[in-house]
């Protein structure tokens, strides 16, 4: 356990939101949003879901107490969606009732394949009552996106798209990488067309390139969407979009449950070993 420790710390930003705050300042003070996550999910038990909702409550209240330019992501099965939907649902309805009532932003994390549907589904009636104040991730590549896209679009959902990270089979999900980043980008086209302002979650080089030049061929504003890459990867990149006029936001994990997180960017997809190797030593 000792070696992945030791990379875990370069991703996560510390074992509690006290240890993150001078981190997140400091990202801050360079013009980058933030985007806080609490690590955790797959809460089995209906008190821990109750104190988790509690967190997120705290979350929200820390942020504004210090100030911090930054949404925070949640995971719905850390609000007991697999003990019951209903139950999760008005736990996230309680956070959500802070977060507008605070003019704060909750983004409703995507998880594994089998999740998929009921988080759409409580997302969607989220939506309707508190509108700009929440959001959710779309895994670009799941065979089922590009229905799912098409129709969040049509709401005017604040969206953040991302390639994946989730282990699933041929019948789920794209196995190849030239196949997810085509799926990326021709949803990312449905996105930029029909969405207020929607958030490209991605370091790959070659899909942050296809953003900038599409963008700027069909005379898109560079302010009218939004990069986000992960807490310890590429900060001199994010920065350098902010001075070029994009729109850049860190997403920052903290807590002490790091294992589940940092595992899923190494072992779920070959992929991410040499990606996560690879971007340690580009800026």
């Amino acid at each position: 356990m000792k070696l992945p420790f030791i990379f875990a710390k370069r991703f996560v930003a510390g074992e509690s939101f006290d240890e993150s705050i001078p981190k997140a300042k400091e990202l801050n003070k360079k013009d980058l949003k933030l985007t806080l996550d609490l690590l955790g999910e797959n809460v089995k038990d209906r008190q821990t879901a109750t104190d988790t909702v509690d967190s997120y409550i705290r979350l929200l209240e820390g942020i504004k107490e210090h100030g911090l330019i930054s949404s925070i992501s949640i995971k719905l099965t850390m609000m007991g969606l697999d003990i019951d939907a209903d139950f999760c649902r008005d736990n996230l309805f309680k956070l959500l009732d802070v977060a507008k009532a605070q003019d704060q932003f909750v983004r409703i994390d995507m998880e594994s394949s089998d999740h998929t549907q009921v988080t759409l589904d409580i997302f969607k009636e989220a939506f309707e009552t508190y509108g700009k104040h929440v959001g959710t991730v779309i895994q670009s590549m799941l065979h089922r996106s590009h229905d799912d896209i098409n129709e969040l679009a049509e709401m005017g959902a604040d969206i953040r798209l991302v390639k994946g990270a989730y282990n699933e089979s041929s019948k789920i999900a794209l196995q190849n990488m030239p196949d997810i980043r085509e799926a990326f980008k021709e949803q990312a086209k449905v996105l930029l067309d029909k969405t207020p302002f929607p958030r490209f979650g991605t370091h790959d080089d070659e899909l942050l390139d296809w953003l900038k030049a599409y963008t700027e061929e069909n005379d898109i504003a560079k302010d009218r969407f939004e990069f986000q890459m992960l807490y310890g990867l590429r900060e001199e990149t994010m920065v350098q979009l902010t001075d070029d006029g994009y729109h850049a936001r860190v997403y920052v994990p903290f807590g002490t449950d790091w294992f589940p997180y940092f595992t899923r960017r190494l072992a779920e997809r070959k992929e991410n070993i040499w990606f996560v190797l690879s971007t340690m030593f580009k800026k």
